[in-house]
């Protein structure tokens, strides 16, 4: 399916995962949206591509004004969107559970869920309104959504109601043709997760090198979902390190 004159927009664009997607989405004909905090981080994705390719938009996934007017500049300048990766994410330090703090726990819900409803929220609505409606949601959940790593709740929480706001979204979306799918990734070599290579602790409290994948994976199989007529709609996709310590009893 060409993919020429589609509008994508992709957070956490800065960097890792949301980088690598970005510019897999505009080698296959995207206009791309870069979004995220760092407007120095987005201007390096920036150029990498092709100039007229993308568009840089420095937002705060947690703020409502801050996504209200991303998205409100995304429409004015290109028209609609067909495609939000919603990929911004962070993390709490790997401390146990009684000693995380209530301070901790908030920062990694105001991204990881709170910030993914909103954007979700505001591409739904401009989807819902464009000519020709419709559009396709994809959310980064990570292996997380189904297992913790140890000293992980916030991430894992968070990342297990990401399972839950998928469903919903692609359940209220069907009316208006829009799709909604989720692609969970492990180990996938970016700066943050750089520390498998050195080791991290296990289920059993040992640390131990993992496997890992280049990020290419992840942007191909991105661009795979991106692609879909929206009348196909892959629903969940794992995407991992084949050796990785996931399935079974590692």
């Amino acid at each position: 399916m060409p993919s020429s004159d589609k509008i994508a927009l992709v957070t956490g664009a800065g960097s890792g995962i949301g980088r690598a997607a970005a510019l897999a989405l505009v080698a296959t004909g995207f206009r791309v949206i870069l979004a995220g905090l760092r407007r120095e981080m987005l201007e390096a994705t920036a150029g990498l591509a092709p100039s007229g390719s993308t568009l840089t938009i420095p937002a705060d996934v947690a703020d409502p004004a801050s996504v209200e007017a991303l998205f409100a500049t995304a429409s004015d300048t290109c028209g609609r969107i067909d495609v939000l990766f919603n990929n911004a994410g962070t993390n709490a330090p790997p401390v146990p559970f009684d000693e995380l703090t209530y301070a901790q726990w908030s920062s990694v819900v105001a991204v990881n869920l709170t910030g993914a409803f909103l954007c979700a929220q505001a591409a739904f609505k401009q989807m819902k309104s464009q000519t020709p409606r419709g559009g396709r949601i994809i959310n980064n959940g990570s292996i997380s959504a189904h297992a913790p790593r140890p000293n992980s709740a916030p991430y894992t929480a968070t990342k297990h109601a990401i399972t839950g706001l998928t469903k919903a979204i692609s359940l209220d979306g069907r009316n208006d043709d829009i799709a909604c799918g989720q692609i969970d990734i492990g180990n996938a070599l970016t700066e943050m997760a750089a520390a498998m290579t050195k080791g991290v602790m296990q289920a059993n409290g040992t640390i131990a090198v993992e496997p890992t994948m280049d990020v290419d994976a992840v942007a191909r199989a991105v661009v795979f979902m991106a692609n879909l007529p929206l009348a196909a709609n892959v629903q969940f996709m794992t995407v991992m390190a084949t050796k990785m310590p996931f399935v079974g009893r590692g």
